[in-house]
């Protein structure tokens, strides 16, 4: 039997999946720095290529991952750090950031599974300005720029009997947006990562896929503009977390492969296959890290 499918959301996790003889994998380039004041590891991996893009089992483009171990913590001054080098990120990642833009941003995921509730709670903090805008102008605001800010939270298939991108697709029609951010929580491949690690993509998303839950995706092919996408893992599969601590109880220099020895006794182990963990403390940390991605995207959109 095959081993048990390891799911992440994170490019970072996929590029460190492949084995050390594809390390110079053609059609990937990687770019490490650490900001040691802020304590955030930055990795960025660029997937040029198709074959580059076949071998991660990521679409082509760029994908902007903040390892950021205080993450967790109530550290209202570190997690202001992390919005301004989201913020740097952001503003480097959206097309034409100068000018002067019109900005959607949607909230994925459910507000009532906690875990999955980062996109919806970010968007209750987002410093929103299309209506004044529309109604006074950029008077209002007394500056000389200003992008249009508006947002949406569009809820769960099971809610609205409507895909994601439906939705989106029909907002789009109507405000013609430049760009649009996308929220939403993800899955990761280790546990270190959980809740500590932002990442940033120009690739898109598909709503659903850590878990298995495969939607609509949201990309520019889709819908027709730039599509940013902004996630945290704040899940794990409990496979990976099961076959880790096989490994750690065979000892750390022994060959044995936790993941592929379930995926040898599948049928002991198939209730895993869709079971995720998180973190006890979720609901304040959920609370905690959509506030601080919401103040990353306040300031790389902020007026002047």
């Amino acid at each position: 039997m095959g081993n048990f499918q390891v799911r992440t959301d994170l490019a970072l996790e996929a590029r460190e999946s492949i084995s050390e003889a594809d390390s110079e994998l053609r059609g990937v380039r990687v770019e490490e720095y650490y900001l040691e004041e802020e304590d955030i590891q930055v990795t960025k991996v660029m997937i040029e290529t198709k074959n580059g893009a076949k071998a991660m089992g990521k679409p082509i483009g760029t994908y902007v991952t903040m390892e950021a171990p205080a993450l967790v913590e109530p550290d209202e001054d570190y997690h202001r750090e992390i919005s301004e080098c989201l913020a740097r990120e952001l503003e480097e990642m959206i097309p034409d950031s100068e000018k002067e833009q019109s900005v959607l941003v949607v909230g994925l995921g459910n507000r009532e599974v906690t875990a999955d509730a980062l996109g919806p709670q970010v968007v209750d903090n987002l410093f929103v300005t299309r209506h004044i805008i529309k109604t006074y102008g950029k008077a209002a605001y007394n500056c000389s720029r200003i992008n249009t800010i508006s947002s949406i939270e569009p809820g769960v298939m099971a809610k609205t009997g409507m895909e994601t991108a439906e939705i989106i697709k029909g907002v789009i029609h109507e405000t013609k947006p430049d760009v649009l951010i996308v929220i939403d929580a993800l899955a990761a491949r280790s546990t270190r990562r959980l809740n500590r690690t932002i990442q940033i993509t120009n690739t898109g998303i598909q709503p659903g896929s850590g878990v298995g839950n495969h939607r609509n995706a949201l990309t520019q092919e889709s819908l027709g503009v730039p599509v940013i996408a902004i996630g945290v893992p704040t899940v794990v599969d409990a496979a990976t977390i099961v076959g880790d601590a096989l490994e750690k109880l065979m000892g750390d220099d022994s060959e044995f492969d936790g993941l592929k020895y379930m995926g040898q006794h599948r049928l002991v182990f198939a209730e895993l296959n869709n079971m995720y963990m998180t973190g006890k403390d979720i609901d304040a940390v959920i609370k905690r890290v959509s506030f601080t991605i919401s103040e990353g995207i306040n300031i790389a959109l902020e007026k002047e």
